[in-house]
């Protein structure tokens, strides 16, 4: 099977290569998949780039050089143990190497995918999708008419997050750029902000949840927009993040501990069955719909690569399989 390859760390344009590898052979609880699409994400990009290697990936060149973990397609057989999923059913979630024409994943990572969803679509949810879900209903604990801004909302994770907390019947503010502000209204927000014109929190408004992708701003800027009893979780970073993670992770701790209002982070996401069957079904009820500004085919994952590790990407960019 063909399956994009990166065995060295470096620019994508470098280092991926598509190659003919084994097909996977399901073990206990894990289901084998015919990838019919897949999605990339800037932590795809990070570990080809090196950064994650800090975290126990390899020191000299990565220890699994399969790329890729969204992704949707149909089963096509099952280890022993699996009773939930059988071959045939149409299905999205997240299985390592999924760049590739066949991949293994695990039963608890999979869900049956909706109908009406495109498998482009449904490949474009699992990480950012869940991403979003946890910051604000699982750490944010968003409710019916909270206040809530999420400071990079033209992205992967920022379009999710704009949409689940509309669902959850929040008043919510769309942080952008100019180009992205049509965007933001499109897909539910109730106001947006253009951040190369406006800063957020210098504007009066405050909010009970500030959904923080961009980690553009101070800590005491993020204070400053919090309403008494107020969460900042800080998702990701538009430029290092290394710094951010020592930025944020220390001050925001401290200005945690100076008054009612808390600032952390909100951790990766943890991709589950549950948390995917949430998604499925506000896929289905269509109050959230994945935004996809790219298709790539799958010879074309290190050009993908490249380009989301440009951090301008709008929502999401899938790959197509087959």
């Amino acid at each position: 099977m063909k399956a994009a390859i990166g065995e060295n760390y470096g620019p994508p344009e470098r280092v991926i290569r598509i190659k003919e590898v084994e097909k996977p052979v399901p073990s206990e609880g894990r289901v084998l998949l015919k990838v019919r699409a897949a999605s990339v994400n800037i932590s795809d990009y990070y570990g080809l780039t090196g950064f994650t290697r800090l975290f126990g990936s390899g020191l000299s060149k990565p220890k699994d050089p399969s790329v890729g973990s969204d992704v949707s397609g149909l089963v096509e057989s099952v280890g022993d143990g699996v009773t939930r999923l059988h071959p045939g059913d149409e299905v999205f979630g997240s299985a390592r190497g999924s760049l590739a024409e066949y991949a293994v994943a695990r039963e608890d990572r999979l869900v049956l995918k909706p109908f009406a969803v495109s498998f482009e679509e449904a490949a474009s949810v699992p990480i950012a999708g869940v991403t979003a879900l946890q910051c604000v209903r699982d750490k944010g604990g968003v409710k019916a008419d909270q206040d809530v801004v999420v400071n990079g909302s033209s992205g992967g994770v920022g379009t999710f997050a704009v949409q689940i907390s509309k669902s959850f019947g929040a008043h919510v503010t769309g942080v952008c750029s100019t180009r992205n502000l049509d965007q933001a209204s499109s897909i539910g927000a109730d106001h947006v902000v253009d951040y190369t014109k406006e800063d957020f929190t210098r504007q009066g408004r405050t909010y009970d949840l500030i959904c923080d992708i961009a980690g553009n701003r101070s800590v005491s800027d993020y204070e400053r927009a919090l309403k008494p009893g107020g969460t900042c979780l800080f998702v990701g970073f538009s430029k290092n993040p290394l710094l951010g993670l020592v930025k944020f992770g220390v001050l925001g701790k401290l200005g945690s501990l100076t008054g009612n209002k808390t600032l952390k982070f909100m951790g990766i996401a943890k991709v589950n069955a549950e948390r995917l069957e949430t998604l499925a079904e506000l896929l289905s009820a269509g109050k959230v719909k994945p935004v996809v500004e790219r298709v790539y085919p799958l010879s074309e994952a290190a050009e993908a690569l490249e380009y989301i590790g440009k951090k301008h990407t709008r929502g999401k960019v899938a790959i197509s399989v087959s």
